[in-house]
């Protein structure tokens, strides 16, 4: 990849919903830009960190998210036993710690571990707010966990994540997921279509064209 290809932000978080509904088509979409465009994961951080039990009207308000991810998006699994085997809380800079903790051990495990966590939430009714879920994880991986349990509390972890989220302020995006276009000095948002990788594909060729045209 030569040093002035574009870049495409993906800005998530690992356990926004709308992220894991939009996994598949955001895998083709990878797939078809490999050797062409440069991939950067950027973390939105949905929620603070928090102790504190989900209000039920909060919960409510996930579940029925789900459901209408499931009818938007066909094939897409959500695991409800979650809300009824874990402590919801609405705390998911955890998960994005573990992410960077990831990262900093083995940068290509980022997306292994961002698929880690959203299936132990989405399929396997486990709650990634905890951070021994987060550590087990870690551990199939086969990461340093120890090494990990320190990354993922510690303040150079936090001072990374809260970057990232200055990042997404500073260019103003404020949902997840969101795909950001650089090239040069020049930011395009791609919108997003959850059923159709073609259309954001489109989106994005046509950018690179103008870009190349001035």
């Amino acid at each position: 990849m030569k040093p002035d290809s574009p870049i495409l932000y993906y800005v998530h978080d690992p356990m926004c919903s709308w992220c894991w509904g939009f996994r598949p088509v955001w895998n083709q979409v990878q797939e078809a830009l490999a050797g062409k465009v440069a991939i950067r994961y950027i973390l939105g951080g949905l929620a603070i960190d928090s102790d504190q039990a989900m209000p039920e009207e909060l919960q409510h308000t996930i579940i029925t998210t789900w459901k209408n991810i499931q009818q938007e998006v066909p094939g897409i699994k959500f695991n409800y036993d979650f809300w009824t085997q874990c402590k919801p809380r609405r705390s998911t800079y955890p998960a994005c710690r573990a992410i960077i903790a990831c990262r900093v051990q083995q940068p290509k495990l980022e997306s292994d571990m961002l698929l880690a966590i959203q299936q132990a939430y989405y399929l396997e009714a486990k709650n990634p707010s905890d951070i021994d879920v987060l550590i087990a994880l870690a551990d199939k991986l086969g990461l340093d966990i120890e090494q990990f349990a320190k990354d993922i509390v510690s303040d150079d972890c936090q001072n990374a994540l809260m970057g990232e989220i200055a990042f997404c302020r500073e260019n103003y995006v404020h949902s997840f997921p969101s795909l950001v276009l650089k090239q040069a000095e020049s930011y395009a948002f791609i919108k997003l279509d959850y059923n159709d990788s073609d259309s954001i594909l489109s989106q994005i060729h046509q950018h690179m064209v103008q870009h190349q045209k001035m």
